[in-house]
């Protein structure tokens, strides 16, 4: 079972400083008190889980570093850091060093990468996405430093600039996916892999139904996707649904909030 510890960040610094995703637009800036609530109310949610959670201290100047899925991708005790956007890389020693400090072999790509945000683990191999925020030429580090398996998808545009946008892992055996979120080649790769797989419609999808965070028992997500909720339920699975209107409104859920530091080996 995975996702049972967690890398966070406060969201006390969040604000739209730049635009990098569809999503941000600095004339509509967030209720920060209402985002360090929801922030916490996720971390509440996880522990509630039985998960730990770890911090990384916020930066003043990193307006986007509560989203920190996109720090990197760990697998054991080793992590490919990520190559983000210049507006964004200002967090990138911050991650270095937290990972360092906490006994992690750290490598990196001269790539673009977009961290966890475009490389779900599923078991044994890694879904990962190129086209918007990741060049597929990263995928030789990932592949050779994690030892993992590359299934590379590609998303259909900017809506779902990152891959845990456009599918969610619910277990090695279970994806979520919206089919509009992802080119013909990878809707075959995908539906190809012997997996069960849960269509998320349109509406949920684009509310960020499937940014979401999944142990194999235990399901937090957004609230307002009831159709997929009622779906993980019917699974026998423990479903906990929390509001991230605020966090929303820099590109991010509940998955981007937060770096799984136990995928294993």
């Amino acid at each position: 079972m995975t996702h049972q510890r967690l890398l966070m960040c406060s969201a006390r610094y969040f604000r739209i400083d730049y635009e990098i995703n569809p999503y941000m637009h600095v004339g509509v800036q967030p209720d920060v008190e209402a985002a360090i609530t929801e922030h916490e109310n996720i971390v509440e949610a996880h522990l509630a889980a039985g998960r730990k959670i770890e911090f990384v201290d916020a930066d003043p100047s990193c307006p986007d570093m509560t989203y920190t899925a996109n720090a990197a991708v760990v697998r054991g005790k080793r992590a490919v850091l990520a190559t983000l956007p210049p507006e964004r890389a200002a967090e990138t020693p911050h991650h270095r060093a937290w990972l360092e400090a906490h006994g992690f072999e750290v490598a990196s790509t001269r790539y673009a990468f977009s961290g966890q945000g475009d490389a779900l683990a599923c078991g044994p191999v890694l879904l990962a996405a190129h086209g918007q925020r990741t060049d597929v030429r990263a995928f030789r580090t990932l592949a050779r430093h994690l030892d993992y398996e590359i299934v590379p998808l590609r998303t259909t545009s900017s809506r779902w600039y990152d891959l845990d946008l456009a599918v969610a892992v619910i277990h090695p055996s279970v994806l979520a996916y919206h089919p509009l979120a992802l080119d013909s080649r990878s809707l075959r790769t995908l539906r190809g892999l012997g997996v069960d797989l849960i269509e998320v419609a349109p509406a949920e999808a684009a509310a960020f139904a499937l940014n979401l965070i999944s142990d194999g028992r235990t399901v937090t997500m957004t609230s307002g996707a009831p159709r997929l909720a009622a779906d993980l339920r019917s699974l026998g699975l423990a479903v906990t649904e929390l509001a991230t209107t605020e966090l929303r409104k820099g590109g991010g859920g509940i998955r981007c909030t937060a770096l799984t530091l136990d995928n294993p080996v």
